[in-house]
């Protein structure tokens, strides 16, 4: 590289270890670069934002957003943590399997780790604790099961992945599905071993007329990951145009049906997914300009082609890979990593035989590991701030789920079937032989 690339690189880990956001550290920076080489400032500029902003796929990630926030402010939520109460609660250490369970529910409308943990997640947390489960381990499990949200369909993360290494989103979505369901799986285990080492509460059987009244108020809701994910896979609409469906269906439950959303909440509604909508574009805007220099120093053709010396095996590029990526994400924004670091990969990626789709989905696994991964995990964080229980309480008891998540995350990446079974019933080719 350059030494205005290396000036670049270097003032936005300063800036950002000062406190600057990723977004105006990467544009400051980015802008310093283009001062050194001279280069005309808007034009760079002009070229960026005609790329990736015209893209129509990124009008899902407002649209998203949205639909999180509506369910988040008109009780929604409330509506699937009760059905999941009423079908796993009976059970021993049953208020910690419904926190996975609802999160498995929640995750099938929202697309976002951050509006799980936000929304579902501080409910969960204060429902384990009047239960008598030591709050550390009820904010911990409640951040873990969080990070289903970005890998079951929808994905804000997979739209973000599919634009920049212009993957199939609807491709990506299917591919998340069991991987989401297996990481689940495992977080459910783990809470089962746990209910009989701590001897977990067990929860009443609900009545069977309580049973019936709560899966008809809750039918409702639970039919919108099944209009949602139905649309997109059968082709009825684009991943766009279902986050469209999903906000909508979503305000008319609120407004409507249940009536639990007012105009005065549905304002800071809007005024809440402007503000997490505008963080997000402008993340985006400073990682086009940034990789627009990163496309002017030819970086990744010079780190493909210093990869294939190497003359690393797939397997092993994954593993370092992987390896990496658990390092960075407990450090470095997700999508930095996203919008940065995954482009630079791709030539060398598709070089080594590895499908993208099966990169993207572990990509993104992977990352959303990091966002609970000390000493830096954003949910960890965002779920200390919501529920008032100290970090430290929280990161004592969250590593147990970080070694089966990662555990689980070395099976994603060695056993790709997991991950494209589903795209190829639905008519995926796949790209690339590794490991199969």
């Amino acid at each position: 590289m350059s030494f205005a690339a290396w000036t670049m690189f270097g003032l936005f880990f300063l800036w950002s270890f000062l406190g600057m956001s990723i977004g105006n550290a990467m544009l400051a920076s980015a802008v310093v670069y283009l001062l050194i080489t001279g280069q005309d400032i808007a034009l760079v500029a002009t070229q960026s934002m005609n790329g990736l902003y015209g893209s129509f796929v990124l009008l899902a990630v407002p649209l998203f957003i949205l639909a999180a926030e509506i369910m988040n402010a008109s009780q929604l939520t409330e509506r699937m943590y009760g059905f999941a109460d009423m079908l796993v609660g009976r059970f021993k250490g049953g208020l910690a399997q419904v926190n996975i369970l609802a999160s498995v529910i929640f995750s099938g409308m929202s697309g976002s780790a951050l509006a799980d943990a936000a929304g579902p997640g501080k409910l969960e947390v204060e429902a384990m604790v009047r239960a008598g489960y030591a709050p550390g381990f009820a904010a911990a499990l409640s951040s873990t099961s969080a990070i289903i949200g970005p890998i079951i369909p929808p994905s804000i993360p997979m739209v973000l992945y599919g634009v920049v290494s212009d993957t199939s989103i609807g491709f990506l979505f299917m591919a998340g599905v069991l991987p989401g369901l297996l990481l689940a799986g495992g977080q459910a285990a783990l809470v089962a071993w746990f209910a009989r080492t701590r001897d977990f509460p067990q929860g009443p059987p609900p009545k069977l007329h309580e049973a019936v009244r709560i899966s008809l108020q809750s039918a409702p809701v639970l039919s919108l990951p099944v209009i949602l994910l139905g649309g997109i896979y059968s082709g009825a609409v684009t991943p766009t145009e279902a986050a469209a469906v999903a906000a909508f269906c979503a305000l008319l439950l609120a407004f409507f049906w249940y009536r639990t959303l007012t105009i005065p909440q549905f304002y800071r509604v809007l005024v809440e997914s402007a503000k997490a909508t505008g963080m997000v574009a402008l993340t985006i805007a400073g990682a086009l300009v940034m990789n627009w220099v990163v496309a002017a120093e030819q970086i990744p053709e010079a780190m493909g082609a210093w990869m294939i010396a190497l003359n690393l095996s797939p397997g092993v590029f994954m593993f370092v890979i992987t390896i990496l990526f658990l390092l960075l994400g407990a450090f470095l924004d997700t999508m930095l990593m996203l919008l940065i670091i995954v482009p630079m990969l791709m030539p060398t990626v598709l070089a080594l035989g590895i499908d993208p789709v099966h990169f993207g989905v572990v990509s993104v696994v992977n990352m959303m590991i990091g966002l609970i991964t000390p000493p830096i995990g954003e949910l960890v964080f965002l779920m200390a701030g919501v529920t008032g229980i100290k970090v430290a309480e929280i990161s004592r008891e969250i590593w147990p789920f970080l070694i089966v998540l990662i555990a689980l995350l070395f099976v994603l990446v060695y056993v790709p079937a997991i991950t494209l079974w589903l795209p190829e019933t639905m008519g995926y080719v796949v790209q690339g032989d590794f490991m199969r």
